[in-house]
């Protein structure tokens, strides 16, 4: 099948006239044409890295719902954004989320900057979400390239690079295509070309716009593209996760570090994450750190807790304990929370793991 080169001209009209009956209806997006709200445009680039469109649609609106205005949040306490964010994983941005929203409103006076450097300024902000706000919230002609557009350019020029030393060139041939012209509209079209019709497994090329212009669907080896490196192979890391219980029911945590992993948020004391983890009895030696064994009652083993980051596996072994004497427990940072009340602090994801695997092995 022959295909035709494609024109930044031909190729953004026929995606544009394409969006324009065939756009999504997202919370966060405005219709075609009409002039976006830059805090709206942040808030959901911001979710949207690494999280699935159907995720991010009730946090979104959460979000507004608690702090309607960037000033809004800026004023708001951390832990009540991380608590708000608890679900969506990958927290550093939620920490980066509020640096930023206390950077515009108190260097930019509560307005976004509209130009690329102004944004790239601003914690949390990276090229790609700099060129997405810039484009779809003030309209300037920034290339934004996110995973769907990827693929659509990948296959449109059959780009043999593996992924992800293959980035600089597709971001060469998109900025080819983009148009002076309702950049925006054009970056969301592509988005949802690649969410819609350009997918990873079954394409479905008949419907899609562009086509024709399409070197991969010509040589009909579309799941080829993007060609991908081999993934390296994850490993594990094990940890025992300790369910301290004082005779009034409360349990025992504590705040994460703000910088690295689940910076901020809320956890269950545990051992080092480790390629082993330690006996039972060896890791309550290394918790209480030398005070008396006898602090900790009914010692028992529970469920066993597996939860997967980007980079590693992860095990935990929960031991659940009773305290007779709380008071007497030394241990940094901690906090005696109610179960029913978890719900109010920043609980991440592998933590509401560890009250299920404990309360449903009791």
């Amino acid at each position: 099948m022959i295909h035709q080169t494609p024109s930044r001209k031909s190729f953004s009209a026929a995606i544009l006239d394409w969006y324009g009956s065939h756009a999504r209806r997202l919370p966060w997006r405005s219709l075609p044409g009409e002039q976006p709200d830059p805090y709206h445009v942040w808030l959901s680039e911001i979710m949207l890295q690494q999280t699935t469109v159907a995720t991010v649609g009730p946090y979104f609106r959460k979000f507004l719902e608690s702090w309607p205005s960037i000033t809004d949040m800026a004023e708001a306490p951390l832990d009540d954004i991380l608590t708000a964010w608890a679900g969506l994983g990958y927290y550093a941005r939620a920490r980066n989320l509020h640096k930023c929203a206390i950077a515009v409103a108190r260097e930019h006076n509560g307005v976004f900057p509209d130009n690329m450097a102004g944004l790239r300024a601003l914690p949390g902000i990276g090229p790609y979400t700099a060129a997405a706000i810039s484009a779809i919230a003030f309209g300037k002609a920034e290339t934004v390239v996110d995973g769907n557009i990827e693929r659509i350019i990948s296959r449109l020029y059959r780009i043999r690079t593996s992924l992800p030393a293959a980035k600089k060139e597709i971001t060469e041939f998109a900025a080819k295509l983009t148009p002076i012209e309702q950049p925006g509209d054009y970056a969301q079209a592509l988005m949802d070309i690649g969410a819609g019709i350009c997918l990873p497994r079954n394409p479905n090329c008949s419907v899609c716009p562009v086509s024709f212009y399409c070197a991969a669907f010509a040589a009909g080896d579309m799941e080829n593209y993007p060609v991908k490196a081999p993934k390296k192979i994850k490993p594990t890391r094990r940890a025992v996760i300790f369910w301290l219980q004082r005779p009034d029911g409360h349990v025992l945590m504590r705040r994460r570090a703000e910088k690295g992993m689940l910076g901020g948020m809320m956890e269950f004391p545990s051992t080092d994450w480790a390629d082993e983890a330690l006996e039972t009895k060896a890791a309550v030696e290394h918790l209480l750190q030398g005070q008396p064994s006898n602090l900790l009652n009914d010692i028992s083993v529970r469920k066993q807790v597996r939860h997967t980051f980007t980079h590693f596996h992860l095990e935990l072994q929960p031991v659940a304990a009773q305290l007779t004497s709380p008071e007497k427990l030394e241990l940094d940072g901690a906090v005696w929370i109610d179960p029913d009340e978890f719900g109010s602090y920043a609980l991440p994801t592998l933590m509401t793991k560890v009250v299920k695997a404990v309360l449903e092995s009791r």
